[in-house]
């Protein structure tokens, strides 16, 4: 253990710089996400996540909206655990035939207003699954789409950008 602290000691701490981002800024989306809620939503989203077969690629990248550097919850967006308390359904995965009858129930469980965000290749066109006997394909094949993010998986910026675009086109 000596050993290794004495080498820390002399070495000191290497590491590289962060990459620089090319996606837009997460503050400036932030606050227009943050904007707009409060302008539509009386200030706060409510989500729902749906996996309808997917390979969880994508719910990592959803479950990261919730950590520190995105820190969703500060622009007023949280996710419920029921439908019928949720103003947008996050669907992921190509709709298998098993969880068809499950996200039209869920679907029809959220209040109107409604807005229903497609996340990944697969759920935005089927990705590699397509239409067979065990899937449905996309998620708009079940249920109506109001945005897609591609991706496999879409990163959290595109995450929060599709869901600002989604609250943008909301009557």
């Amino acid at each position: 253990m000596l050993r290794i602290l004495e080498k820390i000691q002399r070495i000191g701490i290497i590491t590289e710089p962060l990459p620089p981002l090319a996606e837009p800024s997460l503050a400036v989306i932030g606050e227009q996400l943050k904007a707009r809620i409060g302008e539509r939503f009386k200030g706060s989203l409510a989500i729902r996540e749906v996996d309808a077969g997917s390979c969880n690629g994508c719910e990592l990248e959803i479950n990261a909206l919730n950590n520190p550097w995105y820190g969703i919850e500060r622009y007023g967006v949280h996710f419920v655990a029921s439908p019928r308390h949720a103003d947008l359904l996050l669907v992921t995965g190509p709709v298998s035939r098993h969880m068809e009858e499950a996200v039209k129930r869920t679907y029809d469980a959220v209040p109107e207003p409604k807005l229903v965000v497609a996340v990944g290749e697969c759920a935005c066109n089927g990705g590699l699954f397509g239409v067979s006997y065990a899937s449905c394909g996309k998620v708009s094949n079940v249920i109506p789409v109001d945005v897609t993010v591609p991706g496999c998986p879409p990163t959290p910026a595109a995450l929060l950008q599709a869901i600002l675009v989604a609250i943008q086109r909301a009557k």
